[in-house]
């Protein structure tokens, strides 16, 4: 997930920043209204935490044109301010929720988590699909119930593989909502993690559920059962799933 801080508390803006990136998300920072919009308008972000006394452009300004040309990013405001007319507006302007000053950084984390899964329609912290199970607030991964080690980005890549499965994702798309601004879409970082993610999915498994599709990106192919007898392929074009039952000769059977 890739979230941006718009707060002008460098100090606090920056060990938010950091105590996010431990729990595996990646993120971005600016101290001022102006860059704020401007990153808004320009990036593609999974939530944004926005102040709202602001130098440059207040953040309800920024909220208020954000919403104008964008309507489904979450945003969750923190501010001192505390009279409830603030927290209206607020509200009312299309934050999607509010965290006034002080906070405790759990409580931040919680409320993140609570919009996020509102994004995804997400009912559970645990992504769970086939064999696989993955805490969204603890970071850990099992197969089976045994725990599967991953490092921070491997379990970024994982659940966003989770969420978005069935279907290729981009480099692009991956670098937009995993990586920072440090990395492109020729970096080899990419190919590196998500080379030791199979490797360890595959080891597990006793398959590799990420297919590379040349030219397109990267598609995880994961169902409700991982019947033995049973091959899936996917319509590349995005049209339908075919699952195909491999038919087991029997000895003695006459052939035509």
């Amino acid at each position: 997930m890739h979230i941006l801080i718009i707060e002008d508390e460098e100090q606090l803006c920056r060990s938010m920043a950091e105590g996010l990136r431990m729990d595996g998300y990646e993120t971005d920072t600016c101290f001022d209204g102006e860059e704020g919009l401007e990153l808004c308008m320009t990036e593609n972000y999974d939530l944004i935490l926005l102040d709202l006394n602001l130098p440059g452009i207040d953040g309800l300004e920024i909220l208020r044109q954000f919403r104008t040309f964008n309507t489904n990013t979450p945003v969750l405001i923190l501010s001192a301010r505390v009279q409830i007319q603030d927290k209206v507006e607020g509200l009312d302007l299309g934050a999607n929720d509010y965290l006034t000053k002080p906070f405790h950084f759990e409580e931040l984390e919680a409320r993140i988590r609570s919009l996020t899964r509102r994004t995804f329609i997400q009912e559970d912290v645990c992504l769970r699909c086939s064999r696989i199970t993955f805490d969204t607030r603890t970071r850990e991964a099992s197969v089976d119930g045994t725990p599967l080690a991953l490092t921070r980005k491997e379990s970024a890549l994982l659940e966003y593989f989770l969420l978005h499965r069935n279907r290729i994702i981009s480099p692009e798309e991956m670098i937009e909502h995993l990586w920072d601004g440090s990395v492109n879409s020729f970096s080899n970082s990419i190919r590196v993690h998500i080379s030791s993610l199979r490797k360890k999915l595959r080891t597990a498994l006793g398959y590799d559920p990420i297919q590379n599709k040349i030219g397109q990106g990267y598609i995880c192919l994961l169902y409700t059962s991982d019947a033995a007898d049973e091959r899936s392929s996917v319509d590349l074009g995005g049209r339908r799933i075919i699952k195909k039952k491999k038919i087991k000769e029997q000895k003695g059977n006459s052939t035509q």
